[in-house]
């Protein structure tokens, strides 16, 4: 899966193991206030899971895609039941 920002294509296997907001801004191209209010929701509720290191969030790379990933499921589920509803 690449993502296309403007300047730079990033690869989700390219990824470091553990990603800071500025990672995952890059990623999803959103900004990284975007991301904090992202990480704060909690995870049961859509958010994405992180944990603290100081003041520092990260995120482990398996948990983005998991992350990513549900939220294309999701999207899918709703395009069809717009589609068929």
């Amino acid at each position: 899966m690449k993502v296309n920002n403007a300047h730079k294509k990033i690869a989700l296997d390219t990824l470091p193991h553990v990603l800071t907001a500025q990672n995952i801004s890059d990623f999803l191209m959103i900004s990284r206030r975007v991301v904090y209010e992202l990480m704060q929701i909690p995870p049961s509720k859509g958010g994405i899971r992180n944990f603290s290191i100081g003041a520092s969030r990260r995120v482990i790379r398996e948990d983005f895609i998991d992350w990513v990933e549900a939220k294309r499921i999701e999207h899918e589920l709703l395009e069809g039941s717009v589609k068929h509803g």
